[in-house]
C-alpha cells in the first residue's frame, strides 16, 4: 500500500480543481470543480469522471468558487455517497452557488434544445439540475478553522484561513497507512496580504509535501494603494463623460470587496454622483451570507460592517433582484455603475449590459479579476474589437480598464513568501495555473529558494511515501 495523490483537474490550467488522495483503502477527493473557458473546455464537464465516484470515501472542499465546487452535484448524481467537508461559510455559500449553477445548466439545456428541435436533433440533458444540487448539499459538513479532526481511517484534517474568499481554506492533511505517515498541505486558492475584508493567509510551518496554486505565478500585482488610485481615476474620468461603468464581478468575494471599498471611500471618490446597481441575485444572497460571518472579517472591515448594520452600506445602492429590474437599468444612458455577474462575462446579466453599453465610446468596462482562456472577458482583455453575444457581433468601443491589483489571488511574491514559511524546503507541486505562470513560479522557487518543485500533469500519479 502507498500514500499518493493523483491530479485530475487544474493541472496545467486554472479551472476544474480536482485531486485524488489515496491512503491505504481510503480515497479522498480534494475539490471537484467545474471546468470553465470556451465551449470545448466546458464540454469536458460532461465526460465521465476518471475515477469511480462510488469509490470516493469523502471530499474536502477548499472554497465555494465554482471552479472548485461546481461538479459536486454531478459527483453525487453519479454515485458518491460520502461526506463533503468544508469551512462552514463555504458550506453556506455553496447553498447559493450550486443551486444557481444547476439553474443555469437547466436554462442552457432548454435554450439548446429549442435549437435542436428546430433542426430535428435529439434533445440534450443539463449537466445537473437544481434538484441535483440540493441532493449534493445534504452531504456537506461545515467545519471551523483551526480544529484538527479525524475524517476517515488514517486521515486527519485541519483547515486554516486562505484569505481568498469568505470560508476559503488551506488544508493540512495527516495521512497514516501502516508505518507510513505523511503530512500533505494543499493551499487551495491563496489570497493576498492586507486584502480588504478578509484576514491574511495563515502561516503553515510543517509539511511533507505541498500542493500549491500558481494562478498569478508569473506576475506581481500593483500595490493596493496604486490600484485604488487607478479605480478612483476611472471614476473621475467617467464622471466627465456621458456613459455608464460596467463591472463584471464574481458573485462571491469580488462583489463584496468592491462594495466595501466603495463604502470606505464613498466621499473621497465622489460616489454620491452615481447610481450604483448590484444586479446579481446570487451576489445579493452571497452578500447576506457575508453579513452573517463578520467574525471571519479583519478588524477594519468588521467595524465598518457593524457601523452599517442598521443602514444601507451605500446610500445610493440599488438592489436588482428581478429580471424586470435588471432590464430597467438598460434604459439608463449615463451615470450608472453596474456590478453584475458573471465575472468572466460568460453568462449572467453582465452580458445584457455589455450588449447595451460596450459599443458606446463614452462607456467604461472595469475588469477586476482573472479571465480564463476562451471566455468573453479574456477576449476583451486581449484586445478583441468585436465580441459575440447571442449570435450577434458587437463592437468593443468602450474604454476597458484592467485593475489587476484588485485580484483575490496571491501574486508571485506572495506565493513565494507563503511557501517560504515552511520549515526546510518540502517538495512542492504546482497546480491551478496556465503554463506560463507555472513555469515562472517554478523557476522563482527553484532559483531563489532551492525548492524541489514539480509541475502537475493531468492524470499524473505522485507517490508521497
Amino acid at each position: 500500500m502507498t500514500i499518493s495523490i493523483q491530479f485530475f483537474g487544474a493541472a496545467g490550467e486554472v479551472t476544474g480543481s480536482c485531486h485524488l488522495v489515496t491512503v491505504g483503502k481510503q480515497r479522498l477527493l480534494l475539490d471537484c470543480g467545474l471546468i470553465q473557458g470556451g465551449h470545448k473546455d466546458e464540454a469536458r464537464n460532461h465526460e465521465p469522471f476518471p475515477f469511480n465516484p462510488e469509490s470516493i470515501d469523502a471530499v474536502v472542499l477548499s472554497h465555494a468558487h465554482i471552479d472548485h465546487s461546481g461538479r459536486l452535484p454531478l459527483l453525487v448524481k453519479r454515485g458518491f455517497r460520502g461526506p463533503i467537508y468544508t469551512q462552514r461559510a463555504s458550506r453556506d455559500l455553496c447553498r447559493v452557488m450550486l443551486k444557481d449553477a444547476g439553474f443555469l445548466a437547466e436554462r442552457d439545456a432548454e435554450w439548446e434544445n429549442r435549437k435542436r428541435e428546430r433542426k430535428g436533433l435529439d434533445r440534450i440533458k443539463p449537466l445537473f439540475t437544481v434538484e441535483d444540487a440540493k441532493l449534493a448539499l445534504r452531504h456537506f459538513k461545515g467545519l471551523v478553522y483551526g480544529k484538527k479532526q479525524k475524517i476517515l481511517p488514517g486521515v486527519t484534517l485541519r483547515l486554516s484561513d486562505a484569505g481568498h474568499i469568505l470560508g476559503s481554506s488551506i488544508m493540512e492533511i495527516w495521512l497514516v497507512e501502516g508505518q507510513n505517515t505523511r503530512k500533505l498541505v494543499f493551499s487551495g486558492d491563496l489570497g493576498r496580504y492586507h486584502m480588504p475584508v478578509l484576514e491574511d493567509p495563515a502561516v503553515i510551518r510543517q509539511a511533507g509535501h505541498v500542493v500549491m496554486e500558481s494562478t498569478y505565478g508569473d506576475r506581481l500585482h500593483r500595490s493596493w494603494e496604486d490600484s485604488l488610485r487607478e479605480f478612483h481615476g476611472v471614476l473621475n474620468h467617467a464622471t466627465n463623460g456621458r456613459g455608464n461603468i460596467l463591472i463584471p464581478a464574481f458573485a462571491v468575494g469580488r462583489t463584496q470587496e468592491i462594495l466595501y471599498l466603495m463604502a470606505k471611500n464613498y466621499e473621497e471618490w465622489g460616489l454620491d454622483r452615481w447610481l450604483i446597481f448590484l444586479d446579481s441575485p446570487m451576489a445579493i444572497e452571497a452578500t447576506q451570507i457575508f453579513t452573517q460571518n463578520v467574525d471571519l472579517f479583519d478588524a477594519e472591515a468588521a467595524e465598518l460592517w457593524h457601523e452599517n448594520s442598521k443602514k444601507p452600506l451605500l446610500p445610493n445602492l440599488q438592489i436588482s433582484r428581478t429580471p424586470e429590474q435588471s432590464m430597467a437599468i438598460n434604459q439608463i444612458r449615463k451615470g450608472a455603475i453596474i456590478i453584475a455577474g458573471s465575472g468572466m462575462c460568460t453568462g449572467g446579466r453582465i452580458r445584457h449590459h455589455l450588449k447595451h453599453n460596450i459599443w458606446r465610446r463614452e462607456c467604461h468596462l472595469v475588469i477586476t479579476g482573472f479571465q480564463a482562456r476562451g471566455t468573453t472577458g479574456r477576449s476583451i482583455v486581449d484586445g478583441a474589437r468585436h465580441i459575440r453575444l447571442w449570435g450577434e457581433e458587437v463592437r468593443v468601443a468602450a474604454s476597458v480598464h484592467t485593475i489587476g491589483g484588485l485580484s483575490a489571488h496571491a501574486d508571485q511574491a506572495t506565493l513565494k513568501d507563503w511557501y517560504g514559511n515552511f520549515n526546510g524546503r518540502p517538495p512542492v507541486t504546482l497546480v491551478h495555473g496556465e503554463e506560463r505562470a507555472i513555469k515562472a513560479l517554478s523557476d522563482c522557487l527553484h532559483q531563489e529558494m532551492s525548492a524541489p518543485v514539480h509541475t502537475a500533469h493531468p492524470g499524473e500519479l505522485l507517490k508521497l511515501t
